[in-house]
């Protein structure tokens, strides 16, 4: 097999993971398959996974678009633009190597935060926070879903997985228009992106029975452990470089 090869089997094995877990719960693709792409090859980010970012959620809007919160959509992208913009001139600032350290560490942290389950209320002033932190996460590593996820954590299962999905549609939307004006968005990096878009399908029709018949605590918990050792595996290459 040759390292191409290889490389899109592992990542799109990742990605496939990913959205295996995002269909099923709303978030979990930049959680799971962010580290994998960024040890793997830290040029290809945070372009790739933003493609796909903005790919998967076209299939859960067509199932579910009607359970939008449009009126919390909102004040998320409200508070996204700004943090899209910090988010890319970290990219700018920072190199591959630096990029890999801090995907992991948000990974992590987005891991630690999520499992802890920590209360937050929704209105309009934690909508609008959590959608600039996951404007520079987002950006910065491809994985913004988390902040949102928690104000939304104690909404109904398909007003999280839909505004979610609008709201990640419009983020990734945003992020690779900033990257592209910023110059950080190689061809190679979206031409791989969208190779990978077959496991993402693949992912999504996966998580439709595991929606219905599995226990999301179950699957989630499994899903960030793998996450988390992802995440300490990339930080270890990255420091020892």
């Amino acid at each position: 097999m040759s390292d191409e090869a290889f490389l899109l089997v592992l990542a799109g094995t990742a990605v496939f993971a990913g959205a295996v877990v995002q269909g099923a719960i709303g978030f979990g693709l930049g959680l799971v398959a962010a580290p994998v792409i960024t040890m793997l090859d830290p040029s290809l980010m945070p372009g790739a996974i933003q493609v796909v970012n903005a790919t998967l959620p076209l299939f859960t809007l067509a199932a579910e678009w009607r359970r939008v919160d449009w009126r919390g959509l909102g004040f998320a992208v409200l508070g996204r633009l700004p943090g899209s913009l910090l988010g890319g001139l970290v990219v700018v600032q920072i190199s591959t190597q630096a990029l890999g350290f801090l995907v992991g560490t948000m990974v992590l942290a987005a891991v630690a935060l999520t499992t802890w389950a920590v209360s937050v209320p929704r209105n309009g002033a934690t909508i609008t926070g959590a959608g600039f932190l996951s404007g520079v996460t987002g950006t910065a590593t491809g994985i913004g879903g988390p902040p949102m996820a928690l104000v939304y954590q104690n909404a109904k299962g398909p007003q999280i997985r839909a505004t979610l999905a609008m709201f990640f549609l419009l983020s990734a939307t945003q992020s690779l228009i900033v990257l592209t004006v910023l110059d950080r968005l190689p061809a190679q990096a979206l031409t791989f992106g969208a190779t990978l878009v077959p496991f993402l399908v693949a992912g999504f029709l996966v998580s439709g029975p595991l929606r219905r018949f599995l226990d999301g605590g179950r699957a989630r918990a499994a899903v960030l452990a793998l996450a988390a050792v992802s995440a300490a595996s990339l930080i270890a290459q990255s420091t020892l470089g």
